[in-house]
């Protein structure tokens, strides 16, 4: 249900997919899902370790995603508005969309509170096997990325509608606010602001 609910993650799915295609969605969602299974794995094998780790670094991860958010809505933003396919989008694009997917679910204190701290209350880590693992990773790409999945969908259906140069204009814009915003949230929750 957490995974349906809008927030940052969806942002991030359907700005990405909307601006650039749904390849580009999908590739923010497995950003999402991947961020997910490291945390579920550090929940599961090193929670005590990476408490001590965190400190500190949680906030450089913080700082480093709102500021990767804030230059990707300004480069969308600055984008030619000319109408293309999904795969003639460059490779290092690509990588952009797995990576702020991967970024903002690092920085996410949804994504962090629930794996974190909610999540070794459902589940007696002591007795987690490997099979126990893994089913919970599968759960996770299911729920997780089935949700976002949809989003992508969605938002990239609301792309091709407007095949005009003005409405793309309109839709990179619009997605670059979008990721701005999110990114400067991210980084005024990192300094405690909001």
């Amino acid at each position: 249900m957490l995974a349906i609910i809008p927030s940052v993650s969806v942002l991030a799915v359907t700005a990405r997919s909307a601006a650039f295609g749904f390849t580009h969605g999908v590739l923010t969602a497995l950003g999402i899902v991947a961020a997910d299974i490291l945390f579920i794995l550090v929940a599961v094998y090193g929670l005590a370790l990476v408490a001590d780790l965190m400190g500190t670094q949680f906030k450089f991860v913080q700082y480093l995603g709102g500021a990767y958010l804030i230059w990707l809505g300004i480069s969308l933003w600055r984008a030619d508005a000319k109408a293309r396919k999904s795969d003639e989008v460059k490779q290092s694009s690509r990588s952009s969309s797995f990576l702020t997917g991967f970024l903002i679910t690092l920085g996410d204190q949804k994504a962090i509170l629930f794996y974190l701290g909610f999540f070794p209350a459902f589940i007696d880590l002591s007795r987690m096997t490997m099979a126990d693992t893994l089913i919970i990773i599968v759960i996770a790409i299911i729920g997780v990325g089935g949700a976002k999945l949809v989003y992508a969908y969605l938002a990239d259906r609301a792309r091709t509608v407007f095949k005009n140069t003005r409405a793309i204009r309109a839709i990179n814009i619009l997605a670059a606010c979008v990721m701005i915003a999110v990114g400067l949230t991210l980084l005024l929750k990192t300094q405690g602001w909001i």
